[in-house]
């Protein structure tokens, strides 16, 4: 006879289980801005995506074991085609895939002796920054509506901490971009000493070890028909990465930028011994 285990206490290890198998991953980011979405992760790999396309001006971001989000991808392009297929294309939404992949994490997570180890985002690009979408699935089904940004995998807790401190509805695609690489940096300089984390931010997040060829970006692009879907790569990223970099530095030639200590207190006395204009030269 096995032994007997209470269903909490199996429902618990599960959970342990498959947030150590994610937390083991690097972390990825999804924020809205001015043009549409944007995601940015760190692979090194060429032929392995943590972002993809699932639908028109829907996109798929996952974190965890590879062939069990890839197989979760597959089958939510092929849930998605055949929906639009049978309706309508406006049919297909982020919410009604993000339900779907809900109920087929919650039923590996229940029924399967091993949870996927898995969290994934479904994200659509509306009309306007109000009619985005953002849905973050887990590996037990439970789904959260994310408003502004996301973080996934790995320490999620503080990249969303630091994107939160630097997060605006109106950023730019550059400004964008630099908010994501320097949340992503903020869990390597929170373990170290506390000027680690501020010298990540200050430059922009843009690690020796984040170099665009270690990086996956994509957005979706609101100003586009049809497919939003576009990824970021090559010459365009590089162009991106150095626009950031060069609005993170000071300006020199600016005084104020600079820190002049040319600060104006009151009216002097001109140099030629003339009083200043509205002074009084009578004794009394």
């Amino acid at each position: 006879m096995p032994f007997y285990v209470s269903p909490e206490q199996v429902m618990k290890d599960k959970a342990d289980y498959a947030r150590k198998g994610i937390a083991r991953g690097r972390s990825g980011v999804v924020i809205q801005y001015a043009g549409g979405i944007l995601f940015v992760a760190p692979n090194p790999s060429r032929a392995l995506h943590k972002i993809s396309e699932i639908y028109d001006r829907i996109a798929f971001a996952a974190v965890g074991r590879y062939n069990e989000y890839e197989n979760l991808r597959k089958a939510g392009v092929t849930y998605a085609d055949v929906t639009g297929y049978q309706y309508d294309r406006r049919d297909v939404t982020a919410r009604g895939i993000a339900n779907w992949y809900a109920q087929q994490l919650g039923t590996i997570f229940t029924e399967s002796n091993k949870p996927f180890e898995v969290e994934i985002i479904v994200a659509e690009a509306g009309e306007n920054i109000d009619a985005d979408q953002i849905y973050r699935i887990t590996f037990d089904g439970s789904v959260a509506d994310e408003h502004g940004f996301a973080a996934i995998g790995g320490q999620a807790d503080q990249v969303a901490t630091a994107l939160k401190e630097s997060y605006s509805p109106e950023m730019s695609l550059t400004e964008a971009l630099s908010a994501a690489l320097a949340a992503l940096s903020a869990p390597a300089g929170a373990s170290s000493a506390g000027t680690s984390s501020a010298g990540a931010s200050s430059n922009g997040g843009d690690r020796p070890d984040m170099a665009p060829s270690q990086l996956e970006v994509a957005i979706l692009d609101r100003t586009r028909s049809h497919r939003t879907f576009r990824r970021l790569a090559g010459a365009r990223l590089e162009e991106l990465l150095s626009e950031g970099r060069s609005a993170a530095a000071p300006s020199a030639e600016d005084p104020l930028a600079a820190g002049s200590d040319d600060t104006e207190i009151g009216p002097s006395a001109p140099s030629d011994g003339n009083p200043a204009p509205g002074t009084s030269t009578d004794p009394d």
